[in-house]
């Protein structure tokens, strides 16, 4: 009957894969999204607070590179989008309900290939990922130390700390864009919610790769 009916096709849904997936697609929204918008959060910082200007003509300044960043979430986005439906489908077709309804004879050739092809992907994948939440791991460890320097700079009566962007290689040896704790702009930044905002943006971006790692774990294991 039809309680047997949606028994049967409630047994062919690949839950692990539907799993992975719900987890590839939030951790991939939440890199993209929280990065993009820590990315535009650092660029009002920058500008506001440490004076740093957009370098004129075609020279690659840290605002190009922020730029060249933001576009590459976009191309992150959209291909995993692609990727996650393909892998639901994959996990569809490999499930033991469909291989039950027809039988392992009717693998061929082509499709131990086609899933050759996607395991080859996703081990690729995994490890451009775990590249990525290395990468992203880098500005959450400077918005701390920005973020211990406020913090101290309150507790410390008459501490004088500065930080020099040249240690971090925002910008050239040669310029001098550092900000001290006894400074206006300084104060005005640790009192900002633009600082708070920005830095947990990151974190929540870098706990978003985490995740994309463990689903990208997860497919490897499962195809």
């Amino acid at each position: 009957g039809c309680f047997e009916c949606c028994i049967k096709c409630l047994g062919g849904i690949p839950y692990a894969s539907l799993i992975a997936t719900i987890l590839l697609y939030a951790g991939v929204a939440l890199f993209c999204g929280c990065g993009h918008e820590a990315l535009s959060g650092t660029v009002n910082i920058l500008q506001t607070y440490f004076d740093v200007t957009r370098a004129a003509g075609d020279v690659i300044d840290v605002f190009t590179m922020i730029d060249i960043f933001k576009y590459v979430i976009y191309g992150v986005a959209a291909a995993f989008f692609v990727y996650g439906i393909l892998l639901m489908v994959e996990g569809f077709f490999t499930t033991g309900a469909i291989k039950d309804l027809y039988g392992d004879f009717k693998i061929t050739t082509c499709g131990r290939c086609v899933s050759a092809w996607f395991i080859m992907l996703t081990y690729i994948f995994m490890l451009a990922w775990l590249g990525i939440t290395a990468f992203t791991s880098l500005p959450v460890y400077m918005y701390f130390n920005l973020w211990t320097i406020c913090r101290n700079a309150t507790i410390v009566d008459g501490a004088n700390l500065c930080l020099d962007l040249r240690q971090y290689g925002i910008v050239t040896i040669g310029e001098e864009k550092k900000v001290c704790t006894s400074s206006e702009s300084f104060i005005k930044m640790c009192d900002s919610n633009e600082l708070n905002m920005t830095f947990h943006l990151f974190i929540v971006a870098l706990a978003g790769a985490g995740a994309a790692v463990i689903a990208m774990v997860s497919y490897s294991t499962l195809l």
